[in-house]
């Protein structure tokens, strides 16, 4: 049986869809059959592993609002082992035409749910807020996988997604959990980094993984190639923590 793992921050541009890229290839990589799911209406997981939006037929915004078959909105693509459910500017209605639909909350886990035994991992990648996109994410998942950017206003930041959480939890997902912490854009030449490093700890205690991602210009440049980063440059040192972070991912799983 599988698993679901939603990777979820409100704010945006603190490596979300980096890690889920990326996490998902290196899992690919070790033999996991794993799928992405492109929650978020600006695309950038599909784009970041090289699928022209442009030429998408059938996207999640589909399979969430026009009831296709999840057979027809999958894709397989050239990564080892690894499967997308594309999204594009379509799911940018789809909040608004959520609101009126019927258990508007569980649209996802309907879908996603049923296909658990065929995957080791499905990670959903969601969109930069705690709207009903995120909420249907967090009703489908098993846990939540969080990147805290190592940046001034993190942890702060997290209070909003932690109210979220509890909320799920008590009324749509009691099973929810969190799987863990992802320390990203980390800068050793600062101590703010250092310091929220080291508050996390504190606050999540081993919730957090040891591995830390760097900020790397390599990974930054990677999606613009519609390449995972640890395949545009494999000796970048973004690379490499990324695939020690999955090493360590899967270790966490025992």
């Amino acid at each position: 049986m599988g698993k679901i793992i939603a990777i979820v921050n409100q704010k945006g541009g603190v490596a979300k869809t980096t890690t889920a890229i990326n996490l998902a290839a290196a899992l690919g990589l070790r033999g996991k059959q794993t799928l992405l799911v492109d929650l978020d209406p600006q695309g950038n997981a599909s784009s970041g592993i090289g699928v022209d939006r442009r030429k998408v037929k059938h996207c999640v915004y589909d399979l969430l609002i026009n009831g296709a078959p999840f057979e027809v909105v999958v894709q397989h693509t050239e990564y080892r082992n690894l499967d997308l459910i594309p999204a594009t500017i379509q799911l940018a209605g789809a909040e608004v035409e959520l609101v009126s639909a019927i258990s508007r909350e569980n649209k996802l886990r309907r879908n996603l749910r049923p296909h658990k035994p065929f995957y080791d991992f499905i990670f959903i990648d969601c969109p930069p807020s705690l709207g009903l996109l995120t909420i249907n994410a967090l009703a489908a998942a098993d846990s939540l996988l969080v990147p805290l950017q190592c940046e001034y206003y993190a942890l702060e930041g997290l209070t909003q997604l932690l109210s979220t959480y509890e909320l799920i939890r008590s009324n749509l997902n009691p099973e929810l959990k969190i799987e863990g912490v992802v320390l990203t854009m980390f800068d050793a030449r600062t101590n703010l980094s250092s310091q929220v490093a080291d508050e996390a700890r504190d606050y999540f205690g081993n919730k957090v993984y040891e591995t830390v991602i760097s900020r790397s210009v390599r990974l930054s440049e990677a999606p613009s190639h519609g390449i995972p980063g640890i395949f545009y440059d494999q000796k970048a040192r973004g690379a490499e923590e990324y695939q020690a972070f999955a090493e360590e991912f899967l270790t966490k799983q025992d």
